[in-house]
């Protein structure tokens, strides 16, 4: 890194950091642990360009109080998750943006993730079909190992029964290129919304996959990138269980 970088990685660090402080105060651990860890890495990469001792200095002292802070955070997490206790709420507020898929589901994916289940009654129309889509797009470029998505969602038996068979046998035949086995059923009972991954993390989304609102029209900012989308108000329960399910 150049010295002419420094200012820019120092300011990407601080704003990161300060989310991982934010996060914290409010609970949302996983996530503020990720934050930590980004905001800890471009700090010793800042370390590494600077020349000043004293700022030197000042700089190690910080990175030595959020790794410890990160440390009794991981440690909290592990407990919690062994006692079967571990529960965090998010509650994303009418018009708020910064949740797309990649964003929320981040701190919940790791290595060992390699199968998934998603139960959402409205995986039906267009725009809905198009956000299981983006949520497989998500799991594809995750830093993840998934073979096998499995989704139970409810029938359209109304004049888009169509277009939904056709659109879910696509993104079969998709992923399948990708190596990922797309396992569909259908229920006319289905009712509640979870996703689970067999890394012990299960997500319930108030309103499922389909949060975002519609864009005010084709070439307004957040049409593209869902995290600068505006969102329908919704709470999102992340819960961690030693017990996972087997396909």
């Amino acid at each position: 890194m150049t010295q002419n970088n420094v200012p820019g990685m120092e300011a990407s660090a601080v704003s990161i950091l300060k989310r991982a402080v934010e996060l914290d105060n409010i609970g949302r651990f996983q996530e503020s642990i990720v934050c930590y860890q980004e905001g800890i890495q471009l700090l010793l990469d800042v370390l590494k360009a600077l020349k000043d001792e004293t700022k030197k200095a000042h700089y190690r002292e910080k990175i030595r109080g959020y790794m410890e802070r990160a440390e009794q955070i991981k440690a909290h997490l592990v407990r919690e998750k062994e006692e079967g206790k571990y529960h965090e709420q998010i509650k994303i507020t009418e018009d708020a943006t910064g949740f797309s898929y990649e964003t929320l589901f981040k701190p919940y994916i790791s290595e060992t993730l390699t199968e998934v289940w998603v139960e959402d009654p409205y995986i039906r129309h267009i725009h809905q079909l198009y956000n299981f889509l983006r949520f497989c797009e998500m799991l594809q470029k995750a830093p993840c190992q998934v073979k096998r998505i499995h989704l139970l969602t409810s029938q359209d038996d109304g004049e888009n029964s169509s277009q939904q068979l056709n659109a879910l046998t696509e993104i079969k035949q998709s992923l399948q290129t990708f190596g990922v086995t797309l396992d569909i059923e259908y229920s006319s009972i289905i009712h509640d919304r979870e996703i689970r991954f067999n890394n012990g993390w299960i997500i319930k989304i108030g309103r499922g996959l389909d949060y975002f609102k519609k864009p005010k029209g084709r070439f307004t900012v957040g049409y593209c990138d869902f995290d600068l989308r505006q969102c329908q108000e919704t709470t999102v329960d992340v819960f961690h269980t030693k017990h996972t399910r087997s396909s």
